[in-house]
This record gives structure tokens, sequence and C-alpha cells, in this order.
């Protein structure tokens, strides 16, 4: 059986490299390509791909929400998320959100082909540092209160929504037509505000106080 694989990702030059490996397996074909959430939303409903191999830091929506939305709209799709991050939040968020692999950017594409045949089989797939990343986490103490979000200033919760959609602080910024440094200024007061040093946190932060849209 072929398996029809949709790539999402908003760097062509990166789909493109990702696109020669995958045609090169006998049982896979690449039925579509996006380079944003919405447009993967609108292509899914004319392609009906198997697989999805979705990017998590897009420039519109993220790929939780993008993940959680396709799965509403066709329960059967397989989704592999495909992240620079590997931080415990963006691994569980994304599986959440109803994907059922997920492999980090840095992974040889062998990996990703594997993931692909494992995920079209039913079955769950985690790359090895995503794997080490689960089990070498501690959980934060559940006791700890964090500040509201109204601490915050509304660039400043700008900013922590598109940390938490996975953009870095280049394109945070181009985002925003802001400066980069302008970005590192807001991001420094955001933790100071918090009481937050890591970013996981911050992310994870954004996530329960619902400043990502479900």
């Amino acid at each position: 059986m072929t398996i029809r694989v949709m790539l999402v990702d908003d760097h062509r030059m990166f789909r493109e490299a990702l696109r020669v490996p995958l045609e090169a397996e006998p049982d896979m074909e690449i039925v579509a390509e996006a380079n944003s959430g919405a447009d993967t939303l609108a292509s899914l409903d004319l392609t009906c791909p198997d697989v999805l191999v979705l990017d998590i830091g897009l420039p519109d929506l993220n790929g939780i929400e993008v993940a959680r939305t396709a799965i509403r709209r066709h329960p059967d799709l397989r989704i592999v998320a495909l992240s620079g991050f590997a931080d415990r939040i963006y691994i569980e968020e994304m599986l959440k959100a109803g994907a059922h692999g997920y492999v980090v950017k840095s992974a040889g594409a062998d990996e990703l082909v594997s993931a692909i045949r494992v995920v079209a089989g039913g079955r769950s797939f985690l790359s090895p540092e995503a794997t080490q990343v689960m089990l070498r986490h501690i959980q934060p103490d559940a006791d700890t209160v964090a500040p509201p979000p109204s601490v915050l200033g509304k660039r400043e919760r700008e900013v922590l929504v598109l940390l938490a959609g996975g953009l870095r602080s280049a394109e945070i910024a181009a985002n925003l037509g802001i400066a980069v440094g302008t970005v590192e200024v807001h991001r420094r007061n955001i933790k100071q505000k918090l009481g937050m040093n890591r970013t996981a946190d911050l992310i994870r932060y954004a996530v329960h106080e619902g400043l990502i849209s479900s």
C-alpha cells in the first residue's frame, strides 16, 4: 500500500530537502505541500493524505492548533510532528492535540521515514531525542502558583503567544513589526514578571493559561 504524505513547513528549501528521500521510498507518495496553517487545513480537504508531516513553528497558526483542527475534521488522519524543538511542552501538547509521532529536525531522513511508516501502521513514534527529553524531565512543583496573564502588558502577551507558537525572536520581531532587540527586552520582562527562567516554562504557562487558542 502506498502511503500518501503531505509535507508542511514554512521553509521551501527544507520541504524540498525532505521530499527527495521520501519520494525515493517505493511505498510513499508526496501528494501535497503547504507553508502555513491555513493552507494546510484547506489542502487537507482536497488531497486527503494518510500522513501529515507537520512543522510546529508556522507563520500563522501554530502546529498545535493545526493538528487539533485537522484531527477534528479528519479523524483518520495520522500526524507526525516535525520540530526543531525538543522541549517536553511541545511534545506533550502536540500529542494531546492528536499527533501520533514526534521527530526532531536534527534527526536523519531515515528517522522520518520510519516515523511515517510507524504512524501509518496505527502505532505511535517518538524520535530517540524526544524520548530522552520525556524520560529525564522532572515535573514542576504542582503547588507553585504563577501570576495571572494580566500582569503582562499587551505587547508582552503578544510576544508570549508567538513564542509559545514556536517562533524565534527574529520571527516574532518580523511578525509584530518591531526590532529583535525589543523582542528580547519583552522576553526578559516576561520572565521576570512570571518568575520563570526557562523558555519551556513560558510555553507551558501560555498553554495552561489558554493564551494559545484551542
